[in-house]
């Protein structure tokens, strides 16, 4: 086993790889830009090391950087989180050359898996079930308008070289493809410095079902079962939850059967997420691997009990899969909530400043991945993404009244949040009966408002926050002067009384 990891990333998957590595006994080293000096990953891990400027490429994306810190502080393995650097095939091939190991795949299949229309090939020809469309990307026009009239109106014109969203339009005529190619390979340029896009048939009122699977280089593959993340805006998730009602036993068994032979495919070992889409014959297709740990990761570990990160490095480190595929069961139901830093009345804009209060939502069978504390300051420079929330059922319903509950409890003052907005999605009825899809928010949610709160309610948020200020003031300003923070100079006033 590794003595000691490196972190490249920071926010809530820093702070939850950190906590599965002190559970393992493993040292850790945290990155930190100029902007994150006082973040909770760099306030936790055993050492840290300013890695730069705030800006991603001089801090965050500084392959070089890394690489050499790893070398400086002994660190023997790299966990690059999500993002950033997590699905970056040159950073995973330079850590081998370096003989830094990379927990996640090798760099061969991360290319191969990256690489949208080559693995759209791969898959055609294991006979995989793919969309139909186009195998070859392109930057002219008159092509793709051909490619267009035979896959047949309408299209989902995507970036080859990247995901997220990024560079995504739907085409519902010829009319409208050349302004959604030249808009989609400007955004696919700026995201990813390459421009050529691809058009696959758009497939309406689908859900979005991946499976993730756990591959070890013993040659041993086992699914975790299915997540459902339907409920997206900009094609970016928000709720997530396993199992997912569209599914009987029949259907899942060959989805992760699938979702297995896709992995054995591409060669690839440790975490991944296999995803497709449903339509509503139940016919399923391949969309993409995620070659990394998901953000909705701990959906599937509050229903299987396995802890994804510590297997992840168990693999990176040689070890066997500590299970077959018969001992793994799905137990209860699961919802997460993605937390972030936006405004949901504003087009889900962006909400930047410093969080003065949060207090986060704890009970039974809750639970948040978080890198957050009052006094935070939420940059401009990152995703805004503030943590995620978590909760666990007997079954569906026990589920979202727990979650519900939660988000009621979870409050964050200084920025907006779109917690009331998850809240009220959850409350929907259409959500509540399961009747779900990619387009849910679109069609029930196209202009929604904050409801107006009670004034009683709002007194005592304030209140709650006042005492906490006052309490902890003097307390902040002593940690402000502390060249390194730890949880020894965090706590407040202490001392050792003898006895």
């Amino acid at each position: 086993m590794f003595k000691k990891i490196l972190i490249a990333n920071r926010g809530e998957i820093a702070v939850r790889v950190i906590k599965a590595c002190q559970e393992l006994g493993i040292k850790t080293t945290a990155v930190y830009s100029e902007t994150d000096k006082t973040a909770l990953h760099v306030q936790i891990a055993d050492e840290t090391v300013l890695i730069g400027a705030p800006p991603p490429l001089e801090s965050y994306l500084n392959i070089d950087k890394i690489i050499s810190i790893a070398h400086q502080t002994t660190a023997e393995a790299i966990h690059p989180g999500y993002g950033f650097l997590a699905e970056n095939s040159n950073f995973a091939e330079r850590c081998e050359k370096e003989g830094i190991v990379f927990i996640g795949p090798n760099s061969k299949a991360m290319a191969l898996v990256g690489d949208k229309l080559g693995s759209r090939q791969t898959m055609s020809a294991a006979k995989i079930p793919i969309i139909p469309g186009m195998q070859q990307k392109v930057a002219d026009f008159e092509q793709l308008r051909i490619e267009a009239e035979k896959i047949g109106y309408p299209v989902m014109l995507k970036a080859s070289a990247g995901g997220g969203g990024k560079g995504m339009r739907i085409v519902y005529s010829a009319d409208e493809l050349k302004e959604a190619m030249e808009g989609g390979m400007r955004e696919a340029k700026s995201a990813f410095g390459d421009e050529s896009v691809y058009l696959e048939k758009f497939i309406e009122q689908p859900r979005h079902v991946e499976f993730q699977v756990i591959a070890d280089h013993h040659g041993n593959v086992v699914h975790l079962f299915e997540r459902e993340c339907s409920i997206q805006r900009r094609h970016q998730k928000i709720i997530e939850e396993s199992p997912s009602v569209a599914l009987d036993d029949e259907l899942r068994l060959k989805m992760g059967e699938t979702a297995k032979r896709v992995i054995r495919e591409s060669g690839y070992t440790n975490a991944g997420t296999v995803e497709f889409l449903l339509d509503k014959n139940k016919d399923f297709y391949f969309l993409e691997v995620n070659a990394r740990i998901q953000v909705e990761h701990p959906v599937t570990e509050f229903v299987t009990g396995i802890d994804l990160v510590k297997q992840q490095i168990r693999i990176a480190a040689g070890e066997l899969l500590p299970f077959r595929q018969e001992d793994v069961q799905q137990k209860g139901h699961a919802i997460e909530c993605r937390i972030y830093a936006e405004d949901p009345e504003n087009n889900f804009l962006p909400s930047l400043g410093t969080i003065h209060f949060v207090q986060e939502p704890t009970g039974p069978w809750v639970r948040t991945d978080s890198g957050l504390y009052s006094g935070i300051e939420v940059s401009m420079y990152y995703d805004p993404i503030l943590s995620k929330l978590i909760v666990w059922g007997q079954d569906r319903n026990d589920a979202i009244q727990r979650m519900k509950n939660a988000l009621e409890n979870y409050i964050i003052l200084g920025i907006k949040t779109q917690i009331p907005f998850l809240k009220a999605v959850i409350e929907h009825p259409e959500f509540m009966s399961g009747n779900t899809n990619t387009n849910f928010i679109k069609d029930h949610f196209p202009d929604w408002k904050m409801p107006e709160f009670n004034q009683d309610e709002i007194s005592k948020v304030l209140a709650v926050a006042a005492i906490h200020e006052l309490a902890n003031s003097k307390n902040e300003l002593r940690i402000a002067k502390q060249s390194h923070l730890t949880p020894w100079n965090t706590i407040g006033q202490w001392e050792i009384l003898s006895v």
